[in-house]
C-alpha cells in the first residue's frame, strides 16, 4: 500500500512561524499545527503545499525546502514539513483551524502542538534562529 503524503507548511515571516490551532476533527480540535494537507495525484508536494496554504489560510505562499525526516500520521498517511515564505496577504483561519499565532522562537512552547509536528517544528524554529542570527 502506498502511504498518501501530507504536507505541512513551516510558514516562516518576519523571523516568525505560524502555527494554526485545529476546529476538526474533535480529537485534535484545540491542539496546534503546521498549516497544510493531503497532496492530490499528480500533484508536487510543494504544489500541494502552495494550494493548501491558499485554500485553509488564503494567502500566496512559496514552498522552499523540505525538512528532512517523515512523520506518520493515521494509516496510510504520512506527514512531510516543508519551510515556506509568505508571498502575499495576511494568513485567516478559512478552514480546518480557529485561531492562528505567528510566534517568535521563544514563543513556540507557548502552544499544544500536535505530537506528529513537534521535531518539525523544533527544526524550523532551529532554521529560524540560524536567520536571525546570519
Amino acid at each position: 500500500m502506498t502511504e498518501r503524503v501530507v504536507v505541512g507548511g513551516a510558514l516562516c515571516h518576519r523571523g516568525r512561524l505560524l502555527a494554526a490551532r485545529r476546529s476538526a476533527p474533535p480529537e485534535l480540535a484545540g491542539r496546534w499545527e503546521l498549516p497544510g494537507g493531503k497532496a492530490e495525484p499528480g500533484e508536487s508536494p510543494e504544489q500541494a503545499l502552495v494550494r493548501e496554504l491558499r485554500e485553509e489560510l488564503g494567502v500566496e505562499t512559496e514552498a522552499l525546502e523540505r525538512i528532512p525526516g517523515e512523520w506518520p500520521l493515521k494509516p496510510g498517511y504520512v506527514l512531510h514539513v516543508w519551510t515556506a515564505r509568505l508571498l502575499s496577504g495576511e494568513p485567516r483561519p478559512l478552514e480546518d483551524h480557529d485561531e492562528l499565532r505567528w510566534l517568535g522562537p521563544d514563543q513556540v512552547g507557548e502552544v499544544d502542538w500536535l505530537d506528529q509536528d513537534r521535531p518539525a517544528v523544533a527544526e524550523a524554529v532551529r532554521r529560524l534562529r540560524a536567520g536571525a542570527r546570519g
